[in-house]
């Protein structure tokens, strides 16, 4: 397995920023790192809750939300593929009068260490620019 991850401070208070992180079909107002985002359920964004993102240079991708806590800030879902799975995980804590956010995305499965390193470059990157375009959004 293999983990990249990232994490920000935000100047928002931690309601305000895990608002943003769970409305997911708002991300491509803020995020470069993906072109669309189109929910697969209706009804609130909870475990089982699915949805198709596309992100330059990637495939589509279905993405399934494993684990969701609303008192802990943080949600996780994954992406599987043939011998590979993406797990992506968000979380929101505390930090004073502030945030501190961290977005992680891990590889397994038989082929989650190739793809872990083929990857590796334009998952910080989108990681990055995920996290810089959530703290611009909830400092706004």
């Amino acid at each position: 397995m293999r983990l990249v991850s990232t994490t920000i401070a935000i100047q928002a208070p931690p309601d305000r920023v895990w608002a943003v992180v769970c409305e997911v079909e708002r991300w491509p107002e803020w995020t470069s790192s993906v072109t669309s985002l189109q929910r697969l359920d209706p009804g609130p964004f909870t475990v089982g809750s699915r949805a198709r993102i596309l992100q330059p240079k990637l495939r589509p991708a279905v993405w399934q939300v494993t684990e969701l806590d609303e008192a802990k800030k943080s949600f996780a879902w994954i992406s599987r593929n043939p011998g590979a799975q993406a797990t992506a995980v968000h979380v929101v804590e505390s930090d004073g009068a502030g945030s501190k956010v961290t977005l992680s995305l891990q590889f397994s499965g038989l082929l989650g260490p190739f793809m872990a390193r083929l990857y590796r470059g334009l998952t910080e990157r989108y990681l990055a620019t995920e996290a810089n375009g959530l703290k611009q959004r909830c400092e706004a």
